[in-house]
This record gives structure tokens, C-alpha cells and sequence, in this order.
């Protein structure tokens, strides 16, 4: 009861630091910590609007990265309410162990859970699963895979193409050492063919470290941005950027990624499309640590990035940012801190990072 107790309270205080926004304003809320009896690992997070209103929040929870019994949790912030449900099992296996959820809506209103699940010791021998639901995520049809290919993992959300047909983030990871990315990792794509009902494999991203875990937006036509986190290791070292590849065909074939000035520290990044046009990029603004992380706008897409704010920093590490943007014009980004064992929201106008700037 006490654990309860102790829950609602920091969910209904969390939640009504997110009421109000002035302009320049950036509030944060801390959503799930240890408290949470999901396990004390809780990581990576991922966000969405559905078309009612409410938030949907999934991440995957256990004793560790690399736990056995390790599940995808996801709770839900009803459209007008100040405190976030009680997290509950989405996916689990009672012999494998679950990783990185993405949960996305579809024009048509078709909720998708997509999530890894891992039945070797490291994330190289992963599988992309996924489930559907036709009520909001009150129930979900059974799992089935979408990448049966070993080391095939999926980390960001879909975007539509302006044909209709979806486009999901993916990545092949290779290699056995848990401290280190093998250069021939490589970021993907599976298009949905909303018609046929199929996923199809695109062309990979090759680069100099390897890359994985790409965010990818639409900047016209056919014409595609995806930016990257970079492979190697986790030492520290001046030599690790994101990674830029375009797409001049909707997504099927892709350029060699090159580095851009973003520094990366091995960790995730995200990138979205506003609706007026402006790109938005979530990254850890250092070479060596998860820390800070820093949101920046580009309003040319994506030729530069000139409007900078951290959104967290100071000691400790603020990773895996997923970021949406609400019917009602707000920013949302989640992220993990305190070890992995925290998720935190922040909400904020896009002015909040453009007059910081001006």
C-alpha cells in the first residue's frame, strides 16, 4: 500500500508541472522511477498521441539490459487527467527477454506495438516483433515478426510517406561485445505497403563506425533525411558523430552516411518533422557522456541546426529521447536518467527553444 501510495503521489505532482506552458517555458515531469514495481531497470521509453487525446507511454522494465525476465510496460495518460496509470505487461516470453519498444498510431487508427525480442545473450541475435490494437490498447492481437533476420532491432517511430505507405526505423546489429558497435551495423527501413499489407526491406546505411538507430523525416517528394547514432565504442575519445544519410527515391535506396558537427556519444538520438515545416533534433550535445541533452531546431530542413537548449544536463546521463508533437501544438519528449531506472517527460513550445536563440 505504501508503494502505492508513494507512486500516485509523484505521478499526480509530475503531471501538474505540465499544465501550464509560457512561451519559453520547458517543464519536466518525472513519470516512473524505482518505485514502479516493473524492475528497476527502465529503458528506453517511447511516446505517442492517440486520436482521443490520451498519452501511451511504453518502455521495458526488469532487473537489467541484459536480464533474462525482462517485459514491455505501458501505461496510459487519459486526455484531462493529472496522473498516469499503473503500468502494465504488454509483451513478455517466458524463456527470451524483451527490448526497445516503439508505439505507434496509423491514419486508420490501428495502434502498433513494435519491440525486440532477444533470445540469444546479446542484442545481436534480436527479432522485431509486433502486436495491433483496434480499441486504443485496450487489446492487442497476438505477436508475430516483422524481421526475422538475426540482429534486426527497431528503436525509433514510423512516419507516413506522402504515397500512404509507412515507413519504420530499423537497424541490423552485429558482433557479440556488449562495450562495443561493429562498423558493419547498418540502419534500414521496412516500408509498409498499406494495400498489401506487407514489409519490405530497404537499401542499408554504411558508414565508417557503423551506425544504428536511425530517426528519419520527410522533407519533400521522395527527398528523406535520417540521422543516426554512430557505432564503436564507449571509451572516451574525440572521434564519434552523428551520421547523415539521404534518400532520393522515398526511402528505398540511401547514401553513404557521412558525419555531421553533432557530436555522439554512442546513444540514441531523434528527429521529427513539425507541422510547420521545421525539423526538430534530440541529441546528447558530447563526445563522451549522456549529458546534456539538448534539443535543436533547423527551419531549412535540416541544412543547419542553429537553435539550441538543453532540456536536461548536469551530472548523470539524460539517453534515448522519443519525441511527438500533440494535437494541441506542444512538444513532447521522453527520456531515461538516474541510471536507467527513471523515465521523464519534457513538454515545451517549439518558441521555448527558438527565442532562447534570438
Amino acid at each position: 500500500m505504501h508503494l502505492r501510495f508513494a507512486n500516485f503521489v509523484l505521478g499526480l505532482l509530475g503531471s501538474l508541472l505540465a499544465l501550464s506552458l509560457s512561451g519559453d517555458e520547458i517543464k519536466i515531469e518525472r513519470i516512473f522511477g524505482p518505485e514502479t514495481p516493473t524492475g528497476k531497470y527502465k529503458h528506453p521509453s517511447c511516446i505517442t498521441e492517440l486520436h482521443n487525446g490520451d498519452l501511451y507511454v511504453v518502455y521495458y522494465g526488469g532487473d537489467g539490459e541484459y536480464a533474462q525476465a525482462t517485459a514491455v510496460f505501458a501505461a496510459r495518460l487519459k486526455k484531462g487527467s493529472k496522473r498516469w496509470t499503473h503500468p502494465e505487461p504488454m509483451a513478455r516470453n517466458p524463456f527470451y527477454s524483451m527490448g526497445n519498444p516503439v508505439i505507434w498510431q496509423a491514419p486508420d487508427k490501428l495502434l502498433w506495438l513494435f519491440f525486440v525480442v532477444r533470445p540469444g545473450e546479446t542484442w545481436s541475435t534480436s527479432r522485431i516483433m509486433a502486436k495491433v490494437s483496434h480499441d486504443l490498447g485496450k487489446n492487442w492481437s497476438d505477436a508475430f515478426g516483422i524481421a526475422w533476420q538475426e540482429g534486426a532491432m527497431v528503436r525509433g517511430r514510423p512516419i507516413v510517406l506522402d504515397n500512404g505507405e509507412y515507413l519504420l526505423p530499423v537497424y541490423h546489429e552485429t558482433g557479440h561485445d556488449t562495450e562495443f558497435v561493429p562498423p558493419d551495423t547498418t540502419s534500414f527501413f521496412l516500408r509498409f505497403d498499406v494495400t498489401k499489407k506487407r514489409w519490405i526491406e530497404s537499401a542499408h546505411i554504411r558508414s565508417r563506425l557503423g551506425n544504428l538507430q536511425p530517426a528519419v523525416v520527410q522533407l519533400s517528394g521522395g527527398h528523406l533525411l535520417a540521422l543516426c547514432r554512430r557505432g564503436g565504442d564507449y571509451e572516451p575519445g574525440n572521434d564519434g558523430f552523428v551520421v547523415r544519410s539521404e534518400s532520393r527515391d522515398g526511402g528505398k535506396t540511401w547514401s553513404e552516411g557521412v558525419e555531421t558537427e553533432f557530436p555522439n556519444p554512442n546513444a540514441s538520438v531523434e528527429l521529427i518533422k513539425l507541422r510547420n515545416g521545421h525539423l526538430l533534433f534530440i541529441f546528447n550535445d558530447s563526445m563522451n557522456k549522456r549529458t546534456p541533452l539538448t534539443a535543436a531546431i533547423s527551419t531549412d530542413l535540416g541544412k543547419t541546426f542553429p537553435h539550441r537548449r538543453n532540456l536536461a544536463e548536469g551530472a548523470g546521463s539524460f539517453a534515448y529521447p522519443t519525441a511527438i508533437q500533440t494535437q494541441d501544438g506542444k512538444i513532447h519528449v521522453t527520456f531515461t536518467s538516474d541510471e536507467r531506472t527513471v523515465i521523464r517527460r519534457a513538454v515545451f513550445e517549439e518558441s521555448a527553444i527558438l527565442r532562447r536563440n534570438q
